[in-house]
């Protein structure tokens, strides 16, 4: 049962920053956006994957681990803290210490009076040149105890709201589960960027991907989609490639893949949309893609590949 007010009218704000070797200056530079967010209305406020750190995957390095946090711990304490200041529901991403070798890459929700109204670790784990997140990630639970799948949305006083990490974007599982569960928005914290030696071409082939399958999750399952992604280019620690260029274009779209929002490839900004809470309803009365499918047709999705 989702805790969301009966207002139609839903303030948004997606947070686009660069960030530093500092943990404490990036933080510092979170704070300042979520800040100002606040100033402007926003009630609930999405930061980008990992936005307390460089994104740390491009190597394989054993020290990195010493960055991992508990849950609670400093940097949920501080995004707590600010969320009950500022009375925001707040999405954060932490790299999280679940146990001695168990680490996830995780998002947690903040409700406005602080509390942690939920979590959830990335599931779909990449192994790629310049983004070995396997090294260092552990998938989230498919099932937890209680019984609730993995991809189960988190109830908050803004919604219900259906929380994945990057990588998990290009799958349409995940985002069409958290449909079916009853989610009232997509939140995507990214990190995602070029390999700073690709031609022109390829950049553009690889962005203009990242935008239409995310636009295509919010069309086929009429939910508004909210994608917030890093700017700035890091280098690879090794010295082994010329680092990552990350792309920006965080945006925010609507429940038919139509842009509200969007962001350039270059800037911190602050993307502040009115999301109008009746729009998912009158879409699908007449896109009703939940009621026509063929649920005793699907058997095989459950298979690695088809025989």
């Amino acid at each position: 049962m989702s805790k969301a007010r009966d207002s139609h009218e839903l303030r948004i704000a997606a947070i686009q920053q660069a960030c530093s070797e500092d943990k404490a200056a990036s933080l510092a530079t979170s704070e300042k956006l979520i800040r100002e967010a606040a100033s402007q209305g926003a009630e609930l406020i999405v930061l980008q994957e990992l936005h307390a750190t460089l994104y740390f995957c491009q190597t394989e390095d054993t020290s990195v681990f010493e960055l991992a946090e508990p849950i609670p711990g400093p940097t949920s304490d501080r995004l707590s803290a600010l969320a009950r200041e500022l009375g925001v529901v707040l999405v954060g991403s932490i790299f999280e210490r679940r146990m001695n070798g168990v680490y996830h890459n995780t998002a947690v929700v903040f409700e406005r009076d602080g509390e942690i109204a939920g979590i959830y670790r990335k599931m779909h784990i990449p192994d790629d040149p310049g983004f070995y997140e396997k090294f260092f990630f552990t998938p989230g639970d498919a099932q937890f105890n209680d019984g609730r799948n993995g991809f189960t949305p988190i109830d908050t006083s803004v919604g219900r709201l259906g929380v994945l990490v990057c990588w998990d974007q290009w799958y349409p599982e995940a985002a069409r589960l958290m449909a079916l569960a009853g989610a009232e928005i997509l939140i995507y914290p990214t990190a995602i960027g070029w390999d700073v030696t690709d031609d022109p071409d390829e950049q553009a082939r690889q962005l203009e991907a990242w935008v239409t399958v995310q636009r295509g999750h919010a069309v086929a399952n009429n939910l508004p989609v909210v994608a917030p992604n890093r700017v700035g280019t890091e280098p690879d620690p090794s010295g082994q490639s010329d680092g990552i260029r990350f792309w920006g274009n965080s945006f925010i779209c609507g429940p038919q893949g139509e842009f509200l929002a969007r962001a350039d490839d270059e800037n911190e900004c602050i993307l502040s949309v009115t999301l109008d809470r009746t729009r998912t309803e009158s879409v699908r009365r007449i896109w009703p893609y939940l009621r026509d499918r063929r649920i005793d047709a699907y058997g095989d999705i459950l298979k690695r590949v088809r025989d």
